[in-house]
C-alpha cells in the first residue's frame, strides 16, 4: 500500500473494492458516476489523500474523503482503511436500504392470468 504521491482514479476505486474490476472503474469514471472534488473526473486523474469523491454504484450511492493511497487490492479491512464516508452518506445509505427492506413487489402475490372474478373487478374500477 502506497502513502505517497498519488493514484490514478480507476486503480484506487477497484483497490478500495467499490468495483470489482478495474475495467468497471473506469467505464463508472468515464460515463460520468464518479466525481472527485465536485467535477467530473477521468480514470486516469490523480487521487491524493484529503480528496472527496461522489461515487454512484449499481444500488448504492458514496460520498468518501481519501485517507489512504493503494494501487493493489487487498482485503476488505485494508480497503475501508482507504476512505472516510461522510456521515450524511452513511445515512442516506441506511435510509435506501431500509425503503428496500420495506419495499414488496406489487404483483408478488399474483400468479399468471386474472380469474373471471378479478376480471370483472378490474373493469368495474376502470368504469368508474
Amino acid at each position: 500500500m502506497e502513502q505517497e504521491g498519488s493514484v490514478r482514479l480507476d486503480k484506487w476505486l477497484w483497490a478500495a473494492r467499490f468495483f470489482k474490476t478495474r475495467s468497471l472503474a473506469s467505464a463508472a469514471v468515464e460515463a460520468g458516476r464518479v466525481q472527485a472534488n465536485g467535477a467530473r473526473a477521468k480514470p486516469s486523474r490523480a487521487v491524493r489523500p484529503g480528496d472527496r469523491l461522489a461515487i454512484v454504484g449499481v444500488q448504492e450511492q458514496w460520498e468518501v474523503t481519501v485517507t489512504g493511497l493503494a494501487d493493489k487490492r487487498g482485503s476488505a479491512t485494508v480497503a475501508r482503511g482507504l476512505y472516510e464516508e461522510t456521515a450524511s452518506s452513511v445515512a442516506a445509505r441506511q435510509q435506501r436500504a431500509e425503503q428496500r427492506r420495506l419495499w414488496s413487489e406489487p404483483a408478488q402475490g399474483r400468479a399468471g392470468r386474472p380469474t373471471k372474478r378479478e376480471r370483472r373487478d378490474l373493469d368495474r374500477y376502470r368504469q368508474g
